[in-house]
């Protein structure tokens, strides 16, 4: 009886694990955490430049943090339960439950649907424009990315990056309109930012692109224009901190600093000959890069 019932545990514990984990590759959830924190940067400098404090408003912070995770939650479902074909022969996505089928496709659907029109309510309690900006970038990547341009068109790295961008605006726009320069530039960083990052993941998964037939520049064009146009958004970085005055030098020199090393790792790429050391190079500052800046935008508020 005593054996019975340890065999009994060990399955239960054995079955929650792997749906925890079939959750945590259903949301991607490092893509979701990436999204967030930009989110939550701009509402603290949107706090911070309105001479707002966190406790008086920490309500809205948590609808607004809920209602952009379960958006971006929602949309990110939505497109593995899209992308199911392509994700069962790319050898880092085969583990997805819509690929194993531990979680029935209808189900994934219906979760995405409903996760995503949740999350568009709470945001609603925040502020119109806060949705409108969620909204925005629930439909670039559901409809326009995922469903339309993924699987033809090289353009769909530049669609994609419209709704990683958008995630500081949301943030902001909960507490006031995000027509203020700050949140535009923190828009146009993302947005930049995710070109290169994105160019090198398809370089490192380049055997993965190619065989699901997923339009990326380097499969579709090559590695040679795939470099020059990573260095092109990596240079298109550098005048940005500038037009930031507001927050302060500290903030321009380092941001600055961030953006002409990795204009000269990007600029190495045309003379390496391991062409996936490289990429993985990066991919390595890219992650750091954008984490760094935007912990640098929120610590230079205290100083």
């Amino acid at each position: 009886m005593k054996q019975s019932s340890e065999v009994k545990d060990q399955a239960y514990i054995r079955n929650h694990t792997q749906f925890a984990n079939d959750l945590k590759l259903l949301f991607k959830s490092g893509v979701l955490i990436s999204n967030i924190f930009p989110v939550l940067a701009g509402f603290w400098l949107a706090l911070h430049f309105n001479g707002l404090s966190l406790l008086n408003h920490w309500g809205i912070f948590l609808l607004t943090i809920m209602g952009s995770t379960l958006v971006m939650g929602g949309a990110l479902v939505i497109n593995n339960w899209y992308d199911v074909d392509i994700d069962s022969v790319m050898e880092r996505t085969k583990k997805r439950p819509t690929v194993t089928g531990s979680i029935p496709l209808k189900y994934i659907l219906i979760m995405g649907i409903s996760f995503s029109v949740l999350g568009m309510i709470l945001l609603l309690i925040t502020s119109i424009e806060a949705a409108i900006y969620a909204f925005v970038g629930w439909f670039t990547y559901v409809i326009l990315y995922t469903m339309w341009s993924k699987r033809r068109y090289t353009l769909n790295t530049i669609i994609g990056s419209i709704s990683g961008a958008v995630t500081p605006l949301i943030g902001w726009a909960a507490i006031d309109s995000a027509t203020n320069s700050i949140p535009v530039l923190m828009f146009f960083i993302l947005f930049i930012w995710q070109v290169p990052h994105t160019f090198a993941i398809a370089i490192r998964k380049y055997d993965d692109y190619k065989r699901a037939k997923v339009a990326v520049l380097p499969v579709v064009h090559g590695l040679s224009i795939t470099k020059r146009v990573t260095t092109v958004y990596v240079a298109s970085l550098i005048p940005l901190p500038f037009f930031m005055v507001e927050l302060g030098w500290t903030f321009i020199l380092i941001a600055t600093g961030l953006n002409v090393i990795w204009l000269i790792i990007s600029i190495t790429g045309f003379t390496v000959k391991d062409h996936m050391k490289w990429a993985r190079t990066m991919f390595l500052y890219s992650v750091n890069y954008i984490m760094i800046i935007f912990l640098l935008m929120i610590g230079v508020t205290f100083l």
